[in-house]
């Protein structure tokens, strides 16, 4: 019997996938999704509650990326998991009028939970899902009859939280004892302009403790560190986290990984030549081996996941038809 994929492999299906539409499209940011790939593919495998078949079904987690910027994270997960995002649609990353924008756009995207890209936004949108799906879940959830139970997870930069909107709504976040709610900080150090130093010597782990956070610090790398700490975050009930994924941006890329000249710009054909060698990837731009689609296809654990809530909504209608009535209507 083969053994079994490494998550690496895995986690490196997206960085190809990335740097390779950034390069087709001649503009893009490779270093964001490279940089965050292990973390999106703990995340997305194991713990993520969708259906790619059901794009839009209420019970699935919310999935924000507020560094919209570095939308090939999104792009490369949505067609790698199985919803309607095909290679052609990666192939025609920033193109006009394609099912992949710069930005992700609500609405052009199957699995596209909300428009991003002016930083920190998105942070305020997850938090806004979060506020829903606790509001929802009090005032239609009855003993024994939890229909309304989700995730909001969302991924972010440092040029997120340097916002004024991120300040306002974790604060809010926290007080209200969002414990639905995991943030994912790619603390790569680095933006467009270099590294962040120069203008951004927050401490974090204190600011969101302030606000009443749990606060979880991993090797952004390390597989088995962000599966304990996301489980830890799932654990903790009363409190939002944060986790803070140490990272290298553009990470595998020998010449330019931690390094501003990975942030916002293709790689080159070159480097991509060197990348696919240190990442041991012998494939052609855009092909992937079947075990690794096999190994991240979320089609038959999604349809299952919304089978069951759908035999719980059953159970939940019949004593509660004014409950469930209202619940359509919202």
């Amino acid at each position: 019997m083969p053994a079994p994929i490494s998550e690496r492999k895995l986690a490196n299906a997206i960085r190809v996938l990335s740097f390779d539409a950034v390069q087709k499209a001649n503009s893009g940011h490779p270093g964001a999704p490279m940089g965050m790939a292990d973390i999106a593919e703990v995340l997305w495998r194991k713990f993520l509650k969708h259906n790619p078949a059901d794009p839009n079904w209420h019970n699935r987690d919310r999935f924000v990326l507020s560094n919209g910027h570095g939308s090939m994270l999104i792009y490369s997960l949505l067609h790698l998991s199985g919803y309607d995002v095909s290679v052609d649609d990666l192939k025609g990353f920033r193109q006009l009028h394609s099912k992949t924008p710069g930005h992700p756009e609500y609405g052009y995207t199957p699995g596209v939970e909300t428009t991003t890209g002016p930083l920190g936004q998105g942070i305020a949108n997850a938090v806004g899902f979060a506020i829903a799906e606790k509001t929802l879940a009090a005032q239609f959830n009855r003993d024994g009859h939890n229909i309304v139970d989700h995730h909001t997870y969302a991924f972010l930069g440092d040029g997120c939280l340097m916002e004024g909107i991120s300040h306002e709504v974790c604060s809010l976040a926290g007080t209200l004892g969002l414990g639905k709610l995991v943030f994912f900080y790619d603390d790569n150090g680095i933006s467009i302009d270099g590294n962040v130093e120069g203008w951004f010597t927050d401490d974090t782990e204190a600011r969101f403790e302030s606000y009443g956070w749990q606060v979880i610090k991993v090797d952004g790398h390390d597989t088995d560190a962000i599966t304990q700490a996301t489980e830890q975050a799932i654990a903790e009930t009363a409190k939002p986290s944060l986790i803070i994924c140490k990272t290298t941006i553009g990470a595998g890329s020998p010449n330019k990984q931690g390094l501003a000249a990975s942030h916002g710009a293709p790689l080159g054909d070159d480097e991509i030549a060197l990348t696919r060698d240190a990442l041991s990837w012998k494939h052609a731009p855009f092909e992937l081996d079947d075990e690794i689609y096999e190994a991240w296809d979320a089609k038959a654990k999604g349809d299952v996941q919304q089978k069951n809530w759908d035999a719980e909504f059953e159970a939940y209608k019949k004593p509660i038809q004014s409950l469930q009535q209202n619940y359509h209507v919202v």
